[in-house]
């Protein structure tokens, strides 16, 4: 987007913004697959963002980037029918590992001689991931999962993410099939393995009665839990216990109905990422806690987290919600008239990163010309609401509505 000048390739970021194109020209999202894939160094993990002129960039202890690229290599191996992806080979990176207390270094790595397959660049991430398990098995947060503003949840190694547990879940799912395929029975067991420790811990210690839990502080103490003041449910954990396929089906529907009643906000238009905002808790989650609360991340609408909850509700077959919440997230909408303009304040025409949701500052538009929002908010209509999927040369339609 526009408002970050540095010029690199963030590894999560721009997979999911090529799958938007995956049904249009999926040539785009096999370059950046590619792209990304050969950022991964030999141990499993890869540079969080890098600046493709010199290779030079960030390596972190940021946990979901190691699952990003098996995620989509799978979306575009699905839509597009074509699994030879999986056999291009590319370099690994080598550079200094991260030291003990040490979250982050930029460098510029050397690329080694020694070459793997784009199945095993994949397959050693999920590797990694599967070894960050923390107490309760589920994934370690470590520096951050999806939501980077809650940086010192896990920081000293032992807080943990219910939503990446839903995302690794789904995606070692979707993986095990490449591993059988390839003869790859050690890792094939594992991965399967995993997935039911995964799942019991996810119904165990990851559900807060109503709705699922968004994970769990250092010292253990539950977060995105009713037992807290603040952040008491949070979206991803509950649209991802849909859109990974993993979650109990009975219990994915009541926590898309705690969403809807506690998270769509029709009054203020908007679809909160998680609610209450945080302000005066003694834990710590991190920078997220700088924001004001209701602005971006902490408390307000963070529009990727929205598309994913259209995305669920479109994947449950509920149509009229799932509409609803698009609605609210068509920019569109929020300038129909003077009155809305002056509120929202921002560009109609291009999606943006967040719309605040607190005080005087609810319903006013942030970040503009978000690309991250903008390629999900698409996925959301097309895949989602139209159900338009394609696999090989054939067109396939499961629409939501009728």
């Amino acid at each position: 987007a526009f408002y970050q000048a540095s010029g690199a390739y963030g590894f999560r970021d721009q997979l999911q913004d090529t799958l938007a194109f995956v049904l249009h020209d999926p040539s785009l999202a096999r370059r950046q697959i590619l792209n990304a894939a050969g950022r991964q160094f030999r141990e499993g993990d890869v540079q969080h963002w890098w600046l493709p002129q010199t290779g030079a960039g960030v390596r972190t202890m940021i946990a979901d980037d190691v699952v990003w690229l098996a995620y989509a290599i799978n979306h575009y191996c699905e839509v597009v029918g074509d699994v030879s992806l999986l056999d291009e080979q590319l370099p690994f990176l080598a550079g200094a590992a991260l030291q003990p207390g040490q979250h982050d270094a930029f460098y510029k790595p050397d690329v080694t001689e020694e070459t793997a397959s784009v199945y095993e660049h994949a397959a050693l991430a999920l590797d990694l991931a599967i070894d960050r398990t923390g107490p309760h098995n589920l994934p370690l947060i470590l520096g951050g999962d999806w939501n980077d503003g809650m940086n010192r949840v896990g920081i000293d190694g032992r807080g943990e993410s219910v939503w990446l547990g839903w995302f690794l879940a789904g995606t070692l799912q979707s993986f095990v099939r490449y591993a059988e395929a390839r003869g790859d029975k050690v890792r094939a067991e594992r991965w399967t393995t995993h997935i039911a420790t995964l799942k019991a811990a996810l119904e165990s210690d990851g559900w807060d009665g109503d709705y699922y839990r968004r994970g769990y502080f250092d010292d253990g103490t539950p977060l995105g839990s009713k037992t807290q003041a603040e952040c008491q449910i949070d979206s991803i954990a509950q649209s991802w216990s849909v859109l990974s396929g993993q979650g109990q089906p009975d219990r994915a529907t009541v926590a898309m109905n705690a969403v809807m009643d506690r998270l769509v906000d029709p009054a203020a238009a908007i679809i909160r990422l998680f609610t209450p905002p945080f302000d005066e808790t003694a834990q710590d989650p991190g920078y997220i806690r700088a924001y004001p609360p209701g602005v971006r991340e902490n408390g307000g609408q963070y529009t990727h987290a929205a598309t994913w909850v259209v995305m669920a509700f479109a994947e449950l077959g509920r149509g009229d919600d799932a509409w609803t919440c698009f609605s609210l997230l068509n920019p569109v909408n929020h300038a129909l008239d003077r009155q809305a303009s002056e509120t929202y304040r921002v560009e109609p025409y291009v999606v943006a990163a967040d719309v605040y949701g607190s005080a005087d500052r609810t319903g006013r538009g942030g970040w503009t010309w978000y690309t991250g929002s903008a390629g999900w908010l698409y996925r959301s209509a097309v895949e989602g609401i139209l159900g338009i999927r394609r696999a090989g040369d054939r067109i396939q339609v499961r629409p939501a509505l009728p």
